[in-house]
């Protein structure tokens, strides 16, 4: 039987391999955390490599992700559908093995990381969720929901932003199942930290509410047990467990240093660490001793096999709660939502109310949240301002996590992470929400979202110059054009409540991305629509208002400047000409339509168009050409009230007749 260090010199030997093969890579993290990974995944993580969708697994998350070669490693020795051909395609188009984890293209990766920080927040947020999902789920006698989430992370982690604000969070939340192992060897691409941090960690984390392990020999395999036994068996409080280790353990000549950080070893090195570390196996040659060592297969099966028969004694004694579980935890609507929200539109059509549309997505969220018990709240502080809470939200405490809010305090960032993390984690339906300008703290959280086709649902309000007296530092001016250009992410900006309540039902049925809800701080008029109309708003664009015969132009408007639009075209109407307003909220579903309905919307043969909308005008030109105008915001806006901002910047009516005779001329 192979002893620990021959197991963990499995994953030196397979990462140093890999990386020299592929040229690039990071050979020092997994070839210092290989010690840590050996004891958590043989003593510890729950799960089943025949099965790495199984309800009820341990999550692992690597937060540093460039340590990519650690995950791979563990992941083919323990039995995942990844070959030995996979690890030498490390970092190769097509390959299973990416440079960093990601979602999707490896069985047993839990979360895309790479991205510092965000792992710890992708972490915290499997840990909420399942703490959430027990407390909603758990009945006496029964406990069909029961695991740890784990995470790694190193020093690049812990000084990221990111990290403070979803740790002070888990600590709050008392996460107690959260347990987190730093990989402290001093070193990051530049060289020893000390020169620029020197945060004293433990102290750190138990301001936030954590239980601390510290100063734990992380090569000891004994002692990183006996800290993971400890941090196990604190259940109050989330666990960060200290390891001390060098980095690029084995290599002779360049163990801690930040040579080994972030490039090959170089084959003589390579040649030196086998020698060192007593590894006489060829490249890429992994004993059948060691394989046996690590195989989880069969321990995993008997854990998901104990699993399933504690899940049959629950059906038994709780049949509706274990559809239900069912039911959230793959993902599935319930059977009557197309026929609720169906009428819910309509019903919202029928009041015709003039109303802000963050009003109308709090209204939109009322009407459809009581029929999904998965939808998982929150907002950054600004639960009045974002109006995201409905009669029935009930907020997680330390204490009860059954309820369905999150008061994620002033933290975007973490925010978006943490819901990633939610949604990774299975069960839920999150939303959360912040002011529109403010996305941009969140940007590279949502952009990792998009990148997984994952699909949280996020509340931007307040989403213009139409904000008013707070002025420029709150006045989103190009914010919503770069949700647009982001790959997978949908934006809705809907000009009245019934758009809002599609634009929220296409959120909650998308599986394959996240989704900008983009809404007003101001009143929008309700427009009036036929049948065929309201069926036509999920397809991103659609004739509001048709002329009589071939339009002379084309407004294309958005949000708020629908109305702006409506009323211009009477105006020239009035004028003789014939004008056509199309309303637009979602560009990117319209330009998911066939070429037919595309150019039954915007013809061809009509190039006079003007679109509106109070943002920059750039990203208009595809709609419009290059004969057409844009009415918008090419510069920061101005503190004054909201009328007053829109006349300075001449987002009018008379501004957008103005402008059509001029393209029609």
């Amino acid at each position: 039987m192979s002893s620990r260090s021959e197991l963990a010199n499995a994953i030196r030997a397979l990462s140093m391999d890999a990386i020299q093969r592929a040229k690039s890579g990071h050979p020092g993290a997994p070839m210092g955390m290989a010690d840590i990974a050996e004891v958590l995944w043989n003593d510890f993580l729950k799960h089943n490599p025949n099965n790495p969708d199984w309800a009820d697994r341990d999550r692992f998350v690597l937060s540093n992700g460039h340590g990519s070669m650690l995950i791979y490693s563990l992941l083919h020795l323990s039995g995942y559908d990844l070959s030995i051909d996979d690890i030498k395609n490390f970092r190769q188009l097509h390959s299973k093995t990416p440079g960093h984890p990601e979602y999707r293209d490896t069985p047993g990766v839990e979360t895309t990381t790479g991205p510092l920080g965000q792992g710890i927040c992708n972490a915290v947020g499997m840990a909420i969720a399942e703490k959430t999902l027990a407390a909603q789920f758990n009945r006496p006698g029964h406990l069909v929901v029961d695991h740890h989430t784990y995470t790694f992370l190193g020093d690049g982690c812990m000084m990221e932003g990111i990290s403070h604000e979803a740790c002070s969070l888990a600590g709050t939340l008392k996460l107690g199942k959260l347990v987190a192992l730093y990989d402290d060897n001093g070193i990051s691409i530049d060289g020893e930290v000390e020169g620029w941090f020197t945060d004293d960690t433990p102290k750190r984390f138990e301001a936030y509410g954590w239980h601390v392990v510290a100063d734990v020999d992380g090569h000891d395999a004994g002692a990183i047990k006996q800290a993971i036994e400890a941090a196990r068996a604190v259940t109050d409080r989330p666990s960060l467990i200290c390891c001390k280790t060098i980095i690029g353990k084995g290599s002779p000549n360049k163990q801690g240093k930040e040579d080994c950080h972030g490039a090959p070893l170089g084959e003589d090195e390579i040649a030196l660490v086998r020698k060192t570390i007593g590894w006489p196996y060829a490249p890429f040659e992994v004993p059948d001793a060691v394989y046996s060592g690590w195989d989880a297969k069969a321990a995993g099966a008997a854990s998901e096999s104990a699993w399933n028969e504690r899940f049959a004694a629950y059906e038994q004694a709780h049949p509706e709660l274990a559809a239900e579980f069912k039911r959230r935890t793959c993902g599935e609507l319930p059977a009557q939502w197309s026929e609720m929200a169906d009428e819910y539109i309509q019903s919202v059509n029928a009041l015709a109310l003039k109303v802000a549309s963050r009003k109308a997505s709090q209204n939109a969220i009322e009407g459809y949240a009581p029929a999904l018990p998965e939808l998982l709240g929150g907002s950054a502080d600004l639960a009045g301002s974002n109006l995201t809470m409905w009669s029935g939200s009930r907020a997680l405490s330390a204490d009860d996590a059954s309820g369905n809010y999150l008061h994620y305090g002033v933290r975007e960032f973490a925010q978006a992470a943490i819901m990633n993390g939610i949604e990774l984690h299975g069960g839920f339906r999150t939303y959360g929400a912040t002011f529109l300008v403010f996305s941009e703290y969140a940007r590279n959280a949502l952009r990792m979202a998009a990148l997984m086709e994952i699909s949280p649902i996020h509340v931007f309000t307040h989403d213009s110059i139409g904000l008013g007296e707070d002025g420029p530092t709150h006045q989103p001016v190009e914010q919503t054009a770069t949700l647009r250009m982001m790959p997978q992410m949908a934006v809705w900006r809907p000009c009245d409540a019934v758009e809002t309540a599609v634009a929220w039902r296409s959120a909650i049925e998308r599986k394959n991305g996240p989704t900008s809800l983009i809404l007003s701080r101001q009143g929008l008029a309700h427009m009036a629509r036929s049948g065929e109309q309201i069926a036509a708003i999920s397809r991103g664009g659609y004739v509001l208002l048709e002329c009589e015969g071939v339009p002379d132009a084309i407004i294309i408007a958005t949000g708020s400047e629908v109305e702006l639009a409506t009323q211009a075209a009477q105006t020239l109407k009035e004028a003789g000409r014939q004008i056509r307003v199309v309303s637009m909220p979602s560009t990117d579903a319209f330009d998911a339509q066939d070429a037919a309905y595309r150019e039954s919307v915007l013809p061809a043969a009509v190039s006079a168009r003007v679109a509106v909308e109070a943002g920059v005008t750039g990203y208009w030109a595809k709609y419009v050409g290059l004969k057409g105008r844009v009415i918008g915001i090419d510069s920061f806006g101005k503190s004054a009230p909201a009328a007053e901002v829109y006349n300075y910047f001449g987002i009018t009516t008379e501004h957008v007749v103005k402008a059509v005779e001029e393209v029609v001329a």
